[in-house]
Parts: C-alpha cells; structure tokens; sequence
C-alpha cells in the first residue's frame, strides 16, 4: 500500500476495519465508498479498487465474480479460515457468506475429477441460494 504521501493511511484503516467488520458478507466498492463517505473519509472509487487490488494480492482480501454483468464483490480473509479447502454458500438476499466443509462435497469434487478430468477448486466454489435466516423472515411475512 502507498505511504502518505498516496492513499492517506486512515482511510486505508478505515477501508480494512469495513472489511474485517463484514467478513462474513461479500462487500462491493459502492458500499465501502458509501461506510468512508459517512465515516467522514471519503474516498474515490478508482482508489478504493486500487487498494482492493492491493489487498487481494497480499493475500487478505478474496475477490469474487458474481457474473459478467455486476461489478465483483469483496470478502476480507480471517486468518482461522481456510477459504482455500472448503466451499461457500452465500445467500442471495441478505448476501451472508457462509464458510462449509462438507465430506459430500468433497466427494463431488472427487467425483468431477474422476469422471470428467476437472480438478474444483474449492476456494472459488460458491453456491448461491437463500440462508435459513432468509427462509424463515419468508415464512414469516
């Protein structure tokens, strides 16, 4: 990350606290820009993806692609998670991100590769859905 002459050190602190606070969500540049800017940082969004960039290939940040349409989301990488070895669920409503080691999934990667020659990679493995929380708010309307 730059010095202070550059990007001013405490929003690039203010940037990391965002990220670390919502760690179990996936993040976008416009609700960051929209936490510094009522935080009384405010930043531009060319330099909040920089300093994404920069978290992302030190290894903090993981950065996820939705589909060719939206802009990627964010997810700061707690150091007790091994996002490397075990696959995601994330809930299109409420946009949780929720972290699952799973024998059978694990099988179906064992599978794929197997049957069809595809090694998974389990780290950028998301399956997208509606978590328990959402179905019963659902339910409940």
């Amino acid at each position: 990350m730059k010095n202070s002459s550059g990007y001013n050190t405490r929003q690039k602190e203010k940037l990391l606290d965002y990220l670390i606070s919502n760690k179990d969500k996936h993040t976008n540049v416009q609700k960051i820009s929209a936490y510094l800017t009522a935080e009384g940082t405010p930043v531009g969004v060319a330099t909040i993806y920089r300093q994404l960039d920069k978290l992302v290939e030190n290894g903090l940040v993981r950065r996820y692609t939705i589909d060719g349409k939206t802009g990627a989301c964010y997810q700061y990488i707690d150091e007790s998670q091994d996002c490397m070895s075990h696959f995601h669920l994330k809930c299109v409503r409420c946009g949780t991100l929720i972290h699952i080691t799973c024998d059978h999934l694990s099988e179906i990667g064992e599978h794929i590769m197997a049957h069809h020659n595809f090694r998974v990679d389990p780290s950028k493995t998301v399956f997208y859905g509606v978590c328990e929380a959402c179905m019963e708010e659902e339910e409940n309307d």
